[in-house]
């Protein structure tokens, strides 16, 4: 016999390396068992994939507090506020650190209308600030969702009137954008036209003392920046009712200059805190100032950098491997203890009818001539036999 000594190709070598030795088929026996837990680990892997996946894409939001050096910046102001007085006996202005009034910054929109609301526009009104009050309240426990799910502020638009009321306009509207600079300044509406100055304005409420002052005021809008999602602006929503004349409401409002980098947006705006102040002008009772509304804003500075902070893609990737294979183990090994289980509780002995004396021998084998008594496994004595 020749036998063949050349060498082993290369895909035997690889052959003999193979650590994912296959099981031949008609050595796998399916049971409704296994069935069974193939199923549930399917479903089982299914589900943790898709939750490791979500949590993946929905990472952790980190808020970075820094140094605020972009003083070229210019700051934007969104206004929307209703005044309890004709826009003829009110006059609005902004006056900054840099001594320049509104006329530098833009103008706001004046329009006459009606203090008291149809009922439609009471309650859009107020189902926005029910639920900005809401936001701010609970803003504590909701804050992820906020940022996370693309929700803030709901803004208070007030629908249209369809019927005019048959009287004088009785209230004023302001609303519009103003570019300020990005320093301190003293947003306020008080009494009379103002009138521009070298360094500064009057108004010229002297013209206007015989004149009722109310200024009850509802605020739909005021913001700085652009809209962003998960920022809610404090002041939206907010209405104050007064009887009393000569009341002076103040606003301290520190603004927070915040870039967002989430899955939703990528924007640069403004947040801001507030703090406010109401009390009636009395200069014989000692209470001294002006009537009006006043917003006094100022900059903070530091920045918050609000962005979301990923895994490593490798880390993730090992983690859900290692899941995979864990539940594939686990029920594994499950599996083949109910298969163990199974088999003992349903294995019946067959009775062992015929009990083997001692002088019983085995009889004689039938051997092939042609094969040699070493090939069988068989004591040679009975083959002689």
């Amino acid at each position: 016999m020749i036998r063949y000594r050349g060498k082993k190709k290369v895909i035997d070598k690889v052959k003999e390396l193979d650590a994912f030795s296959k099981v031949p088929d008609e050595y796998v026996d399916s049971t409704p068992v296994g069935g069974t837990f193939s199923v549930i680990t399917f479903f089982i892997i299914m589900w943790l994939v898709y939750s490791e996946v979500s949590y993946f894409f929905d990472s952790n939001l980190v808020f970075k507090f820094v140094p605020d050096t972009d003083m070229d910046e210019k700051l934007r102001i969104n206004i929307d506020i209703t005044i309890a007085m004709p826009c003829s006996n009110i006059g609005a202005d902004i006056l900054d650190s840099t001594s320049q009034s509104v006329f530098g910054f833009g103008e706001l929109q004046e329009e006459d209308t009606w203090w008291e609301l149809t009922q439609e526009q009471q309650d859009a009104f107020d189902a926005v600030k029910y639920l900005n009050s809401y936001l701010r309240e609970e803003y504590h426990s909701i804050w992820q969702l906020l940022w996370k799910k693309g929700h803030g502020s709901v803004r208070a638009t007030v629908p249209q009137r369809k019927t005019k009321p048959n009287r004088r306009a009785d209230a004023c509207r302001l609303h519009g954008v103003l570019i300020l600079n990005k320093v301190a300044g003293n947003f306020h509406i008080t009494l009379g036209k103002s009138l521009p100055l070298p360094h500064g304005h009057i108004h010229l409420n002297m013209l206007f003392d015989d004149v009722a002052q109310n200024f009850s005021h509802r605020i739909h809008r005021l913001s700085f920046g652009s809209p962003a999602n998960g920022i809610i602006y404090p002041l939206e929503g907010d209405e104050k009712i007064t009887t009393e004349e000569n009341m002076l409401y103040q606003y301290f409002i520190e603004v927070v200059p915040t870039d967002v980098d989430t899955t939703f947006e990528s924007i640069k705006t403004f947040q801001y805190a507030v703090k406010e102040l109401e009390r009636s002008i009395s200069h014989h009772k000692g209470s001294h100032g002006v009537p009006g509304l006043f917003f006094k804003y100022d900059m903070a500075a530091l920045k918050i950098k609000v962005y979301q902070e990923r895994e490593n893609l490798l880390q993730f990737m090992l983690r859900l491997f290692s899941i995979i294979g864990g539940i594939y183990v686990i029920v594994g090994f499950i599996n083949t203890l109910v298969l163990t289980i199974r088999t003992k509780l349903l294995y019946v002995p067959v009775p062992d009818r015929y009990k083997k004396s001692e002088n019983d021998r085995p009889g004689p084998v039938a051997v092939n001539p042609l094969l040699r008594p070493s090939d069988l496994n068989v004591p040679l004595d009975l083959i002689q036999q």
